[in-house]
């Protein structure tokens, strides 16, 4: 009788900000149970979500493709994904997989089964949002209802508690931050936030009238992400419970991190900051993936779908399927050595702009005017500089030049390689956007579902 494959449990977290996770480096224990997972398994301490937001961040997951491929470069996207490429699920279909997928619509193709939850809240006044119980009531029957039928599963689960409003409820409201935020004796650290009118009526929204301290608000985004570690944990005790942890693949992942308070991108998820471009990544499977693991490969969203079925034993089903994207398997043992050392950077939401990042070097040029009035061109070392507070550009034009040029040949060789265009040249965004209230915030993420 031939070996039945491994179920697979992809923890796909919207807005998840790796520093804020303990095995990362954050000095607080956010993340106890997805610390047991990579001690147990490979942590990847140089993932990337190189292309900003969510669209392009999940379709490369889903498709093992880059940004010229999938010509998914926007938040709103401007057509389907395309039907000629395989997604995830519609491979691991061929070697006999049920899905589901629990926080998206089937714009993300190819799931056998698309479920929903309450993955945003409400206002201040609605507060707690339990988003990662509500995905538990929904994830787990869903499990259930896949192991019950003896085939292997994939389950997606986009967990959106990292996504704002941070609103986790008790104790973890108050684990990292207990005093008073709304206090006049503090300085006013809120008022660039409600300055800036685009996000002011919203970001409002869900804070305590009268807030003045930042730090509250970074301790809920803490809390609500140990919030969720701790639902993660439901999630893991029930495939225990079922009988098949040895037979389970747990991949923690996300589709980009969050700027806080960084680089005056307030609480949000654009710019190409470090903080929005660096992802967790950790991969455990008892037995098959080595633990104790830390590599420092260099990985992309689009190594994931290739990864997957390598370490599942499930590469022929993608014979003569084109990929991106590489497997990250061969590095969990050479864990100094990189797939690559330098790739495109783009993002398309409240800002459209490219550029190139090299292990020192990080470059990109804003195509129309910046939503923030920053500078068109920005240059960082990010070994010397690595919180990106000095942009060398006009003191270093030769090394713009040079990366300009690394990047424009990269893009002309991919559309030439595809037979596509360049695909955040058919965008244009402008600066009046707004996010409005909350409701209007989730109608405007969840417009490419209408797609």
């Amino acid at each position: 009788m031939a070996k039945r494959h491994p179920n697979i449990l992809l923890l796909a977290i919207d807005s998840l900000r790796r520093d804020y996770m303990s095995c990362y480096g954050y000095p607080k224990p956010t993340t106890p149970q997805m610390d047991r997972l990579a001690a147990e398994g490979v942590l990847v301490e140089n993932s990337f979500s190189a292309y900003v937001p969510t669209t392009p961040g999940y379709t490369s997951m889903l498709t093992g493709r880059d940004v010229i491929a999938t010509q998914m470069v926007s938040l709103h996207p401007l057509g389907p994904m395309d039907p000629e490429q395989p997604t995830l699920p519609e491979l691991l279909r061929e070697a006999g997989y049920i899905s589901t997928c629990v926080g998206h619509n089937d714009f993300y193709r190819g799931f056998d089964e698309y479920l929903q939850f309450s993955g945003w809240g409400g206002g201040w006044e609605q507060r707690p949002a339990p988003k990662a119980d509500s995905l538990n009531e929904t994830a787990i029957p869903a499990m259930e209802r896949m192991h019950a039928s003896g085939k292997p599963w994939l389950l997606f689960l986009r967990h959106m508690d990292p996504h704002s409003p941070y609103m986790p409820p008790a104790p973890f409201d108050t684990m990292f931050y207990s005093k008073d935020p709304c206090d006049k004796d503090l300085p006013d650290t809120m008022k660039p936030v409600f300055d800036f009118a685009p996000f002011a009526e919203y970001i409002a929204s869900w804070l305590p009238p009268g807030i003045r301290d930042k730090d509250f608000v970074l301790a809920q985004y803490a809390g609500a992400v140990a919030y969720m570690d701790a639902c993660i944990q439901r999630l893991i005790t029930r495939v225990s419970e079922l009988g098949v942890e040895e037979d389970t693949l747990i991949v923690v992942t996300s589709d980009h991190g969050e700027t806080l308070y960084d680089h005056e991108c307030w609480f949000d998820h654009h710019g190409l900051y470090e903080c929005t471009l660096t992802v967790p990544l950790i991969f455990r499977w008892p037995g098959k993936v080595p633990a104790g693991v830390r590599s420092k490969a260099m990985t992309l969203e689009q190594d994931l779908l290739p990864t997957i079925l390598d370490l599942c034993g499930l590469k022929s089903v993608a014979k003569g399927v084109k990929f991106d994207g590489k497997s990250t398997v061969p590095y969990f043992k050479d864990t100094e050595a990189t797939p690559r050392s330098e790739f495109y950077i783009s993002e398309c939401t409240w800002m459209r702009k490219q550029g190139w990042r090299t292990p020192i070097w990080k470059f990109w040029e804003a195509l129309e005017p910046d939503f923030h009035g920053k500078p068109p061109v920005e240059l960082y070392n990010i070994v010397e500089d690595p919180e990106e507070l000095n942009n060398l550009a006009k003191k270093e034009p030769r090394i713009v030049e040079t990366l300009r040029g690394r990047m424009n040949a990269w893009i002309e060789k991919r559309c030439r390689e595809t037979g596509k265009g360049n695909p955040i040249l058919d965008h244009e965004i402008g600066l009046d956007r707004r996010i409005g209230s909350v409701a209007a915030a989730q109608k405007l993420q969840d417009h490419n579902d209408k797609k």
